[in-house]
């Protein structure tokens, strides 16, 4: 997977959220994007994701530019599973009907169709047991790996993951990310926010540090994390891995 950003800019009233982003990221399986809070990082996958438009700017996924106008992003927004920090579960639906109701509703299968998928990806993901459970009744953790299963069923072009674990205590978020990595290892295109740097280190191939609306570094992230260049990244690595 390709990303070219060419002089992205988003502001949000007073606040410069991204400044003229230009940069190419070559091939990569995992992306991960890190940096402080109100760095610009979400913002970035969120244009990415086609859920925010910037100012100014261009964007290109594998070599297509994406189109900003809304009827070429309800066609983009499709066709990418995301996942984000507070599950976006419906909470008067079970997780089964969860992943069914998009699946239907969206992506136009059957009924009998996304009964199908979703029967098979729960009992591949052991969640079948928590299948009539509704998200209420359900750990964070399994409420988050429910949201994860969601956007696996519409068989996403690339998984976008938005600090997934933010919202979880130690135990689950171990669960989670466990299945994050599973999905790497299955081949899978992951583009994902973090705040825990040994998992983004562990799990991703390319890396891109984000503060004050500007990419200050990127590379691969063996090496950033090893041999970090800019002060920023400097200083961020050494307080973020001291606590």
């Amino acid at each position: 997977m390709r990303l070219e950003f060419g002089a992205i800019s988003k502001q949000f009233g007073n606040h410069q959220a991204l400044c003229d982003v230009s940069l190419s990221v070559p091939e990569f399986q995992s992306l991960a994007i890190i940096g402080p809070s109100g760095g610009g990082k979400t913002t970035l996958l969120r244009i990415i994701a086609g859920l925010e438009i910037p100012e100014s700017g261009h964007l290109s996924i594998d070599g297509q530019r994406v189109n900003f106008s809304e009827e070429f992003l309800l066609s983009h927004r499709r066709s990418i599973g995301t996942v984000f920090q507070a599950y976006n579960l419906f909470p008067h639906l079970t997780a089964r009907e969860n992943v069914i109701l998009p699946l239907v509703k969206v992506h136009g299968r059957s009924t009998d169709e996304a009964h199908a998928v979703v029967e098979a990806l729960f009992e591949r993901f052991e969640l079948s047991r928590h299948a009539d459970q509704r998200p209420a009744e359900l750990s964070g953790g399994q409420q988050q790996r429910v949201a994860i299963v969601r956007a696996i069923a519409i068989k996403p072009r690339f998984l976008i993951f938005d600090e997934p674990t933010s919202a979880l205590d130690p135990e689950m978020t171990a669960e989670v990310l466990d299945f994050i990595a599973e999905l790497r290892g299955e081949g899978r295109d992951l583009i994902i926010v973090t705040h825990n740097m040994g998992f983004a280190r562990e799990v991703s191939d390319h890396c891109l540090f984000i503060a004050e609306g500007h990419v200050l570094e990127e590379g691969r992230s063996a090496e950033l994390f090893s041999k970090p260049q800019h002060p920023q990244l400097v200083n961020f690595l050494a307080k973020v891995l001291r606590y």
